[in-house]
């Protein structure tokens, strides 16, 4: 029994000591990963999603980031020591967990048979002894066979972890971090702290910004609802309150009003609940009154658009313009889309970032890559931030930045076009939207407007008709913009450009071409140079070369005209100096997108010029088109224009009627009307001046129309000079205008008119202003001309400066003769008459009593319907386009045998 007692001894304790070790093993065990699991559900909760927050943005998540800060070197330390824990097998740890506390009974029982406690067990406690001690000891033979001692002892063997480790170390194998958070995928990278140290300070920096740019446009705001709300007051003061009966079903009785002595709408609006108190006046009458006086105060406040009259500078406007002109100082940062996006985005790390940590990031719908380009292009941004004055703005103060009165109107009076897009931006212009989206179908609307522009190298401010362009233009791909002279056009192109531009990457430069005529290329210039941040390169003149090979280098936009086009495109391959052409493979540039402006000078697609844009224009996926004039003469050319971006819209080629053909290319065609956009667009008011033949002009007049000489019969109402009746009534107009500081412009087609006009004038005179000017000049003789004093004269040929050119400095205009197109006229009295136009435009059209004049007045109106029924929203009409098609040699034909007829009668 000694040595089965020795032996039961070795055994109890052997199996005792067995179940502490795997006792004390389970219990580290399960810290252990309790610590893991706490660990984990820290560092998850931490992971952010990197996204921009501005609901207008597409909600793409852009990355995943999980900031690393000082007490992550802990949880890192608990998912290692979960790593570094010994594999166990499921049959293992059932079979450490029996042993933990499985034996200890049968222990209890066999110890009964040693020491002095043998000694008193007897019968069935005996008996029990003796089993446990078999049985414990063949639990001892069991566990030796397979194996258990070996087992305790490799799972006791644990590498020494600290209790943190470092944040640099977050994806070293031994920690295992990605197998506890999958949300950062399998390919998280680690930025070290150095790349985003200074990315809290910028992201502050940009919402501080922002926060005022928000404060800025409230009060902006704020200062046009005193001027809305001022002018809507002025107009029911006018109201009899009579009006009051217009606006409800209802009969109102305004004899107690007349009796209190309330004899206008206003007086109404302001009594409101004092009405009550007025002699037979009930409450019911009363509350009546109130709600038709709030419709028409409703309907004043809607219909009244901001209308500064520069004569009339009052306290409010000029708190609008501050306040106006102080917002748009911070307009720049708000419209970068792009990068606010990517500011907004990474906004939450930089909020959470630890300084001296490191952040993990998992890629999403961008890259690692875009990621290292986007923090510094936020710190970029970040520094574009204009400094705040020390006084910030409120309800009693201004901030130099907005200077006084008279600077705000005389930045007003310099750039009003872009004060009435501020005020658009506000709310403060009324825009219809089935006129802003011309004629488009239902489903080109909802694409449209669905669509996101991006305006990060955009510096000018969009109207909303402007915007809604710019969108078709980049919805549809290729497409014509025929909007009406004077509604700026040249920004929605560049609000395509600049889209482009933003949203096309950094891998290579994006290359965009413009062509237009010669006389307004440098106006392109200026308007890229002024709208946006992208570089223009000018494919015309002496250095056009140099900057060809600038552009094929570093991209932006090519300006170039008709001419230029098929020297610098090569038309036998690509040259030195080729503008759309370049290192590409095929010697060619990619073009990103093709301009053309004034699109009516490629009509016919057999002129050279012609082909040589449509070779661009087939090989860029984008184009815009540009033309207040789509249909000059005939539908023919209409379909031309089309036909160059989408040739399948239009499939009948004969006997179309107007409403089928603008469906049919209304997925290609846009145009909007003045009247229709731009609420505070100035009267037009148009006077014909109906004159007489003076002797020596009927005379001039009768041998042309029996030479048949219809250029002649035309400039005929001049050969008398001085004495003529239409050169002295120029002069009157000009001296009226002088008289009311007002500048004016004289277009004709001639030549010889125009130097009889010049040489008439006793004011300050510029041109003659024809095709034969360099273009650098026309423009630099408009600018002298806009900064010359009322009175002053722009003489211009009506083909020369009737296109492209912005001279709204002029609110007079004189026409000396009837033009062969109506396009023609319409073009130059944009001119004068567009967007930003302060002053009410005076059109005079000069026109002989009898003859050619009169001939050509009635003739041309044919001209002008065609245009309004098959490119203009205009009634159904069901004319073929062949009935109405009337060229100039036919007009000319027709004229002279009117004329000639006659005259021979008359004799």
């Amino acid at each position: 029994m000694g040595t089965d007692r020795a032996t039961l001894q070795r055994t109890i304790s052997e199996v005792a000591s067995w179940m502490q070790r795997a006792a004390a093993l389970l219990g580290r065990r399960t810290q252990i990963m309790m610590d893991s699991t706490e660990a984990n559900r820290r560092l998850s909760s931490a992971v952010l999603d990197l996204r921009p927050q501005d609901p207008q943005h597409q909600p793409t998540e852009y990355w995943r980031a999980l900031p690393l800060g000082p007490d992550d070197g802990a949880h890192l330390a608990a998912l290692a020591r979960l790593r570094a824990l010994p594999p166990i097998a499921a049959h293992e740890e059932e079979a450490l967990a029996s042993l933990a506390g499985g034996r200890e009974q049968e222990i209890i029982q066999a110890q009964k048979l040693l020491g002095l406690r043998r000694l008193i067990t007897f019968g069935q406690a005996r008996h029990q002894a003796e089993q446990a001690a078999r049985r414990l000891n063949d639990y001892r033979l069991w566990a030796h066979t397979q194996g258990l001692p070996q087992l305790l002892d490799r799972l006791e063997q644990l590498p020494t972890i600290a209790a943190s480790m470092p944040s640099k170390d977050a994806l070293h194998p031994g920690i295992g971090l990605l197998r506890h958070l999958p949300e950062l995928g399998i390919a998280p990278e680690l930025m070290p702290a150095e790349d985003i140290a200074r990315l809290p300070r910028a992201i502050a920096a940009l919402e501080e910004a922002l926060r005022r740019e928000a404060e800025r446009r409230a009060a902006a705001h704020r200062a046009g609802v005193v001027v809305r709300d001022g002018e809507a007051r002025a107009l029911l003061d006018t109201m009899d309150v009579e009006r009051l009966k217009d606006a409800t079903a209802d009969r109102l009785s305004t004899g107690p009003l007349l009796e209190a002595g309330i004899t206008t709408v206003l007086q109404v609006w302001d009594r409101g609940a004092e009405l009550e108190a007025l002699d037979g006046v009930g409450k019911t009458t009363a509350t009546r009154l109130r709600g038709a006086a709030r419709t028409l105060w409703d309907l004043a406040v809607d219909g009244t658009g901001l209308r500064l009259d520069p004569a009339e500078r009052t306290d409010a406007t000029t708190e609008l313009l501050r306040r106006t002109r102080a917002w748009e100082q911070l307009l720049p940062l708000r419209r970068a889309t792009a990068g606010v996006a990517l500011a907004e985005a990474l906004a939450p790390l930089a909020h959470a970032q630890a300084p001296g940590h490191p952040v993990l990031l998992a890629p999403r719908a961008r890259t690692a890559a875009q990621f290292r380009e986007a923090v510094p292009a936020v710190l970029q941004l970040a520094g574009t931030v204009p400094t705040e004055p020390q006084t910030a703005p409120d309800a009693g103060s201004h901030p130099d930045t907005e200077g006084s009165g008279d600077e705000v109107w005389d930045d007003f009076l310099a750039r009003p076009a872009d004060y009435y897009a501020l005020f658009a931006e506000l709310g403060f212009t009324t825009e219809d939207p089935e006129k802003t989206q011309g004629d488009l179908p239902a489903e080109i609307v909802e694409a449209v407007r669905a669509f996101r522009l991006d305006t990060t190298h955009l510096t000018a401010s969009l109207r909303g008709y402007q915007s809604f362009g710019a969108k078709f233009a980049l919805v549809q791909g290729k497409v014509v913009i025929g909007d009406e002279m004077g509604l700026g056009k040249t920004v929605e192109a560049l609000a395509v450009l600049t889209h482009l531009a933003a949203t096309g990457g950094t891998e290579r430069p994006v290359h965009f071409l413009v062509v237009c005529p010669a006389a307004v290329v440098t106006n392109w210039m200026r308007e890229i140079q002024k709208m946006t941040t992208l570089t223009a390169h000018r494919l015309h003149g002496p250095a056009r070369e140099a900057a060809a090979a600038a552009w094929r280098r570093t991209g932006g936009i090519a300006v170039t005209t008709f001419a230029t086009l098929r020297s610098v495109a090569g038309e036998t391959g690509p040259g030195p100096d080729a503008g759309p052409s370049g290192p590409s493979g095929n010697g060619r540039v990619p073009l990103g997108c093709v301009v053309v402006d004034e699109a009516q000078y490629i009509k016919n697609p057999e002129a050279l010029r012609s082909k040589a844009v449509a070779e661009v224009l087939g090989r860029s996926e984008r184009a815009v088109l540009l033309t207040g004039t789509p249909l000059m003469n005939r539908l023919e050319e209409f379909r031309v224009l089309i036909g160059y971006l989408q040739p399948d819209l239009v499939v009948d080629s004969h006997a179309l009627a107007p409403a089928r053909f603008r469906q049919q290319v209304a997925p290609a065609y846009l145009r909007r009307n003045q009247e229709d956009v731009l609420t505070e667009l100035p009267e037009l008011v148009e006077v014909e001046e109906v004159l007489p033949l003076s002797p020596a002009d009927a005379r001039a007049y009768r041998g042309a129309v029996a030479e048949g000489n219809f250029m002649a019969m035309r400039t005929a109402a001049f050969a008398a000079g001085a004495a003529s009746e239409k050169l002295q009534r120029l002069v009157e107009i000009v001296s009226e205008a002088e008289e009311n500081g007002r500048r004016v412009i004289v277009f004709s087609f001639f030549r010889e008119v125009l130097d009889a006009v010049a040489g008439a004038l006793e004011g300050p005179v510029f041109g003659p202003l024809t095709g034969s000017v360099p273009a650098a000049r026309r423009q630099s003789m408009v600018d002298e001309f806009s900064a010359a004093p009322g009175g002053a004269a722009l003489v211009a040929q009506v083909t020369a400066g009737g296109i492209g050119l912005n001279i709204q400095a002029a609110s007079v205009v004189v026409l000396c003769e009837p033009q062969l197109n109506p396009a023609i006229e319409w073009q130059a009295i944009a001119r004068a008459r567009r967007m930003g136009q302060l002053e009410t435009v005076q059109v005079h059209r000069l026109l002989t009593e009898e003859g050619v004049d009169q001939r050509l007045t009635q003739m041309l109106a044919v001209k002008a319907e065609l245009f309004e029924q098959f490119a203009a929203e205009s009634e159904m009409a069901e004319a073929a386009p062949e009935a109405v098609d009337v060229s100039e040699a036919e007009l000319a034909r027709e004229v002279i045998a009117v004329e000639q007829e006659r005259l021979l009668t008359t004799l």
